[in-house]
């Protein structure tokens, strides 16, 4: 194991690894659950919640140990959050149109759009035309975007619109006219519980304890209890072996995907899903300090190979485009460095086939402090942005803002890239040498042609 996952190269050990799997599974077993009701949406998709749970633990599993075994990356995979309820609305919206059976063929052919872009290694190419200062900035972004998640799942950030009655806050931003608040801690125990869990956690964090992120989300998930927030009721009628009955395997309907009024849907999830893996990959890989290895660049590619022909296995499995996690970045926190962080949570996501219940009962706001935490320490790549130069930092600031405010990793960086390619060139028109890669111009004629042509909000 030590030869294999060269756990002594990376500076770890297995009992790091293992734990760091582990915070990285807890942290995203919320998907066992979330993903199902997304994508059925009671019932309006006509997908079967059953069948899409056992694809998600499946799919997620599967992956993220190929991304283990074959790259050595700490970093999970599962169905991302965003492109499930864009999958879901597709269907729903097209008034019988468009199937869930199709739209999972234009899941498995946006996977063969990637591979083929990895083979070819334009996707690798990106860790050349984008600059490192957006680089960084990608990094921070994912930090506060995280960040964010935490705070909503938690109840710690809620919003209203102005003139409504503040004391019924909800969730649910609207697009125009509103204000983010604190939620309110006094009257919402699990609102309490999350600040505990993060006193918790950052207590240990300074006492330097071992698997300090781990035992946080442990310790206050059991805090939960006498506080009626984590709920063990859920396990005494629970169904611990998963019916395989009525599984969406293999049901695709290519012939429907390849109608000609459904490329824009291709589209999207291809665009989205190249900066958000991107985008997860190297802020991930950052801060666990892979990208300053010797064969960055190739690793890279291995993980891109991996997640392309994750999304098409999710497909043919039955569920939504497989991404990069954003919580991967919980293990490396914990200390992970090696894929045998990612066969750990595969492993782990398996077995949840089994161990659901146990899984499920962990609170949001239990997890919520982990991620917030994750925050606090991508936030330091921050130092490796170009601030004085303005070509820089102005890219570097909307790539970090946009992806909080917009809930979306991919709009991060195509402002970021689109910011770039204009004031870099209007920088060398009056004198300045800035490099500009040509893959560079090509992304930001896609980007604008995205935000003029596609709903971004899909």
């Amino acid at each position: 194991m030590e030869k294999f996952f060269r756990l002594r190269e990376n500076n770890t050990n297995v009992r790091t690894e293992i734990i760091a799997g582990l915070t990285t599974f807890i942290t995203m077993a919320y998907i066992l659950i979330v993903n199902p009701l997304t994508l059925t949406a009671g019932g309006a998709t006509g997908m079967d919640f059953n069948a899409v749970f056992v694809a998600t633990a499946l799919g997620a599993g599967l992956v993220t140990i190929m991304m283990g075994l074959f790259v050595n990356y700490p970093i999970a995979l599962a169905p991302g959050m965003g492109l499930n309820a864009y999958f879901a609305a597709v269907v729903m919206s097209s008034g019988g149109a468009i199937t869930w059976q199709i739209a999972l063929a234009s899941v498995f052919i946006s996977g063969i759009i990637f591979f083929i872009l990895t083979i070819t290694k334009v996707r690798q190419m990106l860790l050349d035309a984008v600059p490192d200062s957006l680089r960084a900035a990608i990094t921070v972004g994912i930090g506060l975007f995280i960040t964010v998640i935490g705070f909503k799942t938690s109840g710690l950030l809620t919003g209203f619109y102005i003139g409504q009655n503040p004391a019924k806050p909800f969730t649910e931003l609207g697009a125009n006219d509103w204000l983010l608040q604190l939620g309110n801690f006094v009257e919402h125990r699990a609102i309490l519980l999350t600040l505990i869990g993060l006193l918790v956690t950052g207590v240990l964090m300074v006492m330097r304890v071992q698997a300090a992120i781990l035992l946080g989300i442990i310790i206050t998930t059991i805090i939960g209890i006498p506080m009626g927030v984590t709920n063990v009721s859920s396990l005494q009628d629970a169904q611990w072996v998963p019916s395989f009955s009525n599984l969406a395997i293999g049901q695709l309907d290519f012939a429907g995907a390849l109608n000609a009024g459904l490329l824009t849907i291709v589209f999207t999830f291809t665009f989205v899903e190249l900066f958000d893996t991107f985008g997860t990959l190297t802020g991930t890989a950052a801060k666990a300090g892979l990208l300053d290895k010797p064969d960055a660049k190739k690793r890279i590619g291995q993980a891109m190979l991996v997640d392309a022909g994750g999304v098409s296995l999710g497909a043919l499995l039955g569920t939504s485009t497989i991404t990069a996690y954003v919580e991967s970045a919980a293990g490396v926190g914990q200390g992970g460095r090696t894929g045998l962080t990612s066969v750990t949570t595969g492993i782990l996501f398996i077995l949840a086939l089994f161990l659901a219940p146990l899984a499920l009962i962990v609170p949001a706001q239990a997890t919520a402090p982990a991620l917030i935490i994750v925050g606090v320490l991508m936030m330091g790549a921050v130092r490796g942005i170009e601030w004085d130069n303005m070509v820089y930092a102005i890219p570097a600031f909307f790539t970090i803002i946009f992806m909080p405010f917009t809930y979306s990793i991919a709009n991060g960086i195509s402002f970021g890239i689109v910011f770039y390619v204009i004031l870099a060139t209007a920088n060398n028109l009056a004198g300045g040498k800035n490099k500009v890669h040509w893959l560079m111009w090509v992304l930001a004629i896609l980007i604008v042609a995205r935000f003029l042509f596609i709903d971004v909000n899909a």
